[in-house]
């Protein structure tokens, strides 16, 4: 069991759960791949702050990570699975014949000792091995995919995620997200075999105000209770949304309301777009 829901012996560890990481085998992390990362708190260059909710939490260092995976058709060992700070998902450090040690999304089922590889030709669709979509199977899970050829990876990129690759046709290669969005990109465009490790994470309960601390995840207010001139459904003498859609400080819907910039030239690939929840009710 990859979950352990501790007992309520006191109020912060009533429903609260851990994970395991059952998967992870290496637990000091590879001092050269390794990057600081400077904190901003939520505030802009100029000391403002853009995003509520932001400050404090544990120091980190950024696992520089390899989303191109351009290193071609050369064997490459898993030396160990790792915890990573910053993401959801466990990550795989891979060393190459020459000594180059890289660091990878670990998908479902890696282990120590494994073999994978990368190459712009037709290699075995297991998982971990990655190669353009031209070259990988219809009806396999995918993850990590380019949305340009040679950009990286940035699509299904979380823990336990993973996109159905459904059909190719003439330059376009067409996958359904984990939203229901049915999108194209570029046959030549890589993605890795297999889904995302660690789908445990969505199964975590924080169980007390402490650990979002540690998170980095300050106090929200509503925003009901803020005064008329700094939230839509702030102000009058009682509890009032005064016909306003739930929204954030800036008036953009919070329940269903588009937040993707309309004219984006990746619009075109859009097949069907992704479902959203607006009001209770599913809506596509």
């Amino acid at each position: 069991m990859a979950i352990r829901v501790y007992k309520p012996v006191t109020n912060g560890r009533r429903n609260a759960s851990v994970n395991l990481h059952a998967e992870v085998t290496k637990k000091r992390p590879e001092k050269s791949l390794l990057r600081p990362i400077s904190k901003t708190g939520g505030k802009n260059v100029q000391g403002k702050t853009t995003i509520l909710g932001q400050g404090g939490g544990h120091k980190r260092r950024y696992r520089k990570m390899d989303f191109k995976r351009n290193r071609d058709d050369v064997v490459a060992i898993v030396v160990g699975i790792e915890y990573d700070p910053n993401r959801s998902a466990h990550i795989a450090l891979v060393k190459y014949p020459d000594g180059e040690l890289r660091y990878i999304l670990a998908p479902k089922g890696l282990k120590a000792g494994d073999e994978l590889m990368s190459s712009a030709n037709q290699i075995d669709p297991k998982p971990g091995n990655c190669m353009p979509l031209k070259h990988i199977p219809t009806g396999l899970s995918i993850h990590c995919i380019e949305m340009r050829p040679g950009s990286g990876g940035v699509l299904c990129r979380s823990a336990g995620m993973s996109a159905r690759l459904t059909n190719k046709e003439g330059r376009w290669a067409t996958f359904v997200l984990p939203s229901g969005e049915i999108r194209q990109v570029s046959m030549e465009a890589r993605a890795t075999v297999g889904e995302v490790g660690n789908a445990d994470h969505a199964n975590v309960i924080i169980g007390k105000a402490g650990r979002a601390r540690w998170m980095g995840r300050r106090p929200t207010t509503r925003g009901m209770a803020m005064c008329h001139h700094v939230h839509p459904l702030g102000g009058g003498s009682g509890r009032s949304k005064g016909g306003q859609e739930p929204s954030n400080s800036s008036g953009t819907q919070a329940k269903g309301g588009r937040t993707r910039r309309y004219g984006k030239s990746s619009d075109d690939r859009i097949i069907r777009r992704r479902r959203s929840v607006r009001y209770g009710q599913l809506k596509i």
